[in-house]
């Protein structure tokens, strides 16, 4: 049975997944924080947007949260039921009911198969259909993802990358899925590619009622499509809202870096006076107190040591940060406000 409309379809509570590093044979056992007590929630017929720099976490965060990873810490729930160390039913029900586009369109697909077998193989093994209503439904999904019903004999080595992202999208849907996971679904396409699979997920949405989570680092897409923003950095999040008011009051240093790096079209805009410098830590060696502080050019004495910074919230807008913020202007150098907006409290 469905949980209540006003509940989350998916809710990850404090999840942590850790990887070990290996090392000789007297060397201390480390392990590299992948993922470290996230917690989010995403709603049927909601688009979230998970951005933030390449080895931030984003990926392996997806991936457990459809169970694809293993979790050391926490607990995912969807649709109300446990599945991270859940009964097999529950698990079940969540590979039933959700679904994962790749990043790379042609090795998501096999290459030995038509993009018809590839759906079909889905059908069966789902039984979502009867066996001679299959190719119909090859037929009607590739028709609903743009592509023509003759595609279904094409390998895809004979596609363009984004045909065979469509194709992908297509077998996605296959499951009837009411949660796709997109991993950086469009980050190998062309930009006009890039435009018209956006396109077509916005589409999904509101044909189906698809819940979205969408992992990007590419801000200026995930404002288009995205009802909401979570900003992830060494394996936390660190900032979350409602897409306009992460991008337009953005309260956290790093986000406030990541905005102000989205290209703008217009010749008069002055470029960033200040960028995100250097790199990002060692997720085997995570700095004490808040992770960010070796990178932030607004680094208190209390960033540095102790605790981690305190979760801080406005409405539907929270962030993790020891600054305060005066009014509802934007309070970083990096995106048009002063410093002296923001003190330590």
């Amino acid at each position: 049975m469905s949980t209540p409309a006003n509940w989350p379809l998916l809710e990850a509570d404090n999840v942590s997944v850790t990887f070990p590093v290996s090392g000789g044979l007297l060397s201390k056992k480390r392990v590299v924080h992948a993922v470290n007590q996230v917690t989010l929630k995403i709603h049927a017929g909601e688009t979230l947007g998970l951005v933030g720099e390449s080895g931030s976490g984003k990926s392996t965060l997806g991936r457990a949260l459809l169970q694809l990873e293993k979790i050391n810490e926490g607990e995912v729930r969807f649709d109300g039921h446990r599945v991270t160390h859940g009964l097999k039913s529950d698990i079940a029900r969540l590979r039933l009911q959700t679904a994962m586009i790749f990043q790379d369109p042609f090795a998501s697909l096999d290459p030995r198969q038509t993009l018809g077998e590839s759906i079909s193989e889905v059908l069966r093994v789902h039984r979502k259909v009867p066996r001679n209503q299959i190719s119909a439904r090859v037929e009607e999904l590739l028709t609903l993802v743009g592509l023509r019903p003759e595609h279904a004999a094409a390998k895809p080595g004979q596609l363009s990358g984004g045909q065979c992202q469509r194709a992908g999208i297509a077998r996605a849907l296959a499951i009837e899925p009411r949660l796709i996971v997109a991993d950086e679904c469009v980050a190998a396409l062309d930009v006009s590619i890039q435009g018209q699979i956006v396109n077509l997920l916005m589409d999904l949405r509101e044909k189906m009622g698809l819940a979205i989570l969408f992992i990007a680092h590419d801000l200026a897409i995930v404002r288009r499509l995205c009802d909401r923003v979570a900003v992830m950095y060494l394996g936390r999040i660190v900032e979350e809202g409602p897409a306009e008011a992460v991008f337009t009051h953005p309260r956290h240093p790093y986000t406030a870096a990541l905005v102000s790096a989205i290209p703008e079209i217009d010749p008069d805009k002055p470029l960033p006076q200040e960028t995100l410098a250097g790199e990002p830590p060692s997720p085997v060696a995570i700095p004490q107190g808040c992770a960010f502080h070796p990178r932030c050019p607004y680094a208190q004495v209390q960033c540095r040591t102790g605790a981690l910074p305190p979760t801080r919230q406005i409405a539907d807008h929270a962030w993790t940060c020891v600054l305060t913020h005066a009014g509802e202007k934007s309070v970083f150098p990096l995106t048009e406000g002063s410093f002296d907006e923001a003190q330590a409290s």
